[in-house]
């Protein structure tokens, strides 16, 4: 028996506005599947429009923070927010950005732990002050990040992207959005062929 993806009614892909629907359908053309977020957000086509135009904007971007750490951060910050959905999606994308089948499990759990640089923990330390402890965020913080090389644009990317999956983080909770099985397997071992 397969669970429900989400508390709350689903969006028929057929009953989508065109736009939305080409989005879906380039995602599924891509992964070969259609992600459950894009079903369980395109019920509301305003919002789901913003949430992907500003998720966009801050995570297909390679200035400052690889794309790869930029997974990083959604991965270690959906950890400290208990959001599976996140953990798993965005794993699997950080298995395959980093090319490393251990990093995402790692990230979640416990990223101190984690085979990463020390420019890579610096950030993930800071993502996880704002992500847990925002109001704690003094000047200090900013100089430990310049330090590991971040200029003020990295900086803000990573307080953005910890902001905005901290409300991601929050839908998916409320809506016990399931993640696809498909992700689960994601980048774990590699392709044949």
């Amino acid at each position: 028996m397969t669970s429900p993806i989400s508390r709350f009614p689903v969006a028929e892909l057929h009953d989508l506005p065109e736009d939305i629907r080409e989005r879906i359908l380039e995602v599924q053309e891509k992964s070969g599947f259609v992600p459950n977020v894009f079903l369980g957000l395109a019920r509301r086509p305003a919002e789901f429009r913003a949430f992907f135009a500003l998720h966009d904007t801050l995570m297909d971007k390679d200035e400052g923070l690889s794309k790869a750490e930029r997974e990083m951060i959604v991965v270690a910050t959906s950890g400290a927010n208990g959001c599976l959905y996140c953990v798993v999606a965005h794993g699997a994308i950080v298995r395959i950005r980093a090319r490393n089948p251990l990093l995402a499990d790692q990230l979640a759990i416990n990223y101190r732990k984690a085979d990463i640089t020390p420019r890579q923990r610096a950030m993930l330390d800071f993502a996880m002050k704002v992500a847990l402890r925002s109001h704690e965020v003094e000047a200090s913080d900013f100089e430990t990040l310049r330090q590991h090389g971040f200029d003020d644009e990295a900086i803000y990317d990573i307080g953005a992207i910890t902001a905005f999956f901290a409300m991601s983080n929050r839908i998916a909770n409320f809506t016990s959005m399931m993640p696809n099985e498909e992700f689960y397997l994601l980048g774990r071992a590699p392709k044949e062929g």
